[in-house]
């Protein structure tokens, strides 16, 4: 196989990341409509990440955040997010680079988005690269993993540790990877 010398995974992350930016941004602006609520996991050790060491400690790898009822002040620019959530009571300000999430869902609508490392992607002789892919499915919740519940009130923001992606368990009946379109 030739070289990707355009690097076309990379340039559908970032793409598929803008998505994910434009929906911050309207939420940033005008709030969340109807049912929509998100999952959004990111790597807490990616460039540019900022949680407090105590969040860090408790999720040292990867964290699931959900923005539903109690979330507040959030800031979108063109290479992050940054919000405040409530982890047990204790206001935490959260920044996310774009580049360090690594999966995005929205199971009011069963819309999702995985991400991986394009190194992985460009490795032909590789069956398991991960690029990102659109996620639907008929079961809102199933395979997600579990989140943890905040003590504050009615709050549903939280995270959870080793959530592996945000990603419609083994049932799912359509998972386009774009992984499916390239010749091998």
């Amino acid at each position: 196989m030739a070289e990707d010398q355009i690097k076309y995974d990379v340039m559908t992350q970032e793409a598929l990341r803008g998505v994910v930016r434009s929906v911050l941004e309207q939420i940033a602006k005008k709030g969340l409509p109807g049912e929509h609520h998100l999952y959004i996991a990111f790597d807490t050790h990616g460039p540019g990440v900022s949680v407090s060491a105590r969040l860090k400690q408790q999720y040292p790898d990867e964290m699931t955040i959900v923005l539903q009822h109690q979330f507040w002040d959030i800031d979108v620019t063109q290479e992050r997010f940054d919000v405040k959530l409530s982890f047990n009571n204790v206001p935490e300000r959260l920044i996310v680079p774009f580049a360090a999430i690594k999966a995005f869902y929205d199971p009011s609508v069963q819309f999702g988005l995985q991400f991986g490392g394009h190194e992985a992607a460009n490795d032909a002789e590789s069956s398991s690269a991960h690029l990102p892919g659109i996620m639907e499915e008929n079961d809102d919740t199933a395979g997600l993993p579990a989140v943890a519940e905040g003590t504050g009130g009615n709050t549903s923001d939280a995270a959870t540790p080793g959530a592996d992606s945000i990603s419609p368990g083994g049932g799912a009946e359509k998972v386009v990877e774009l992984d499916a379109f390239r010749k091998k």
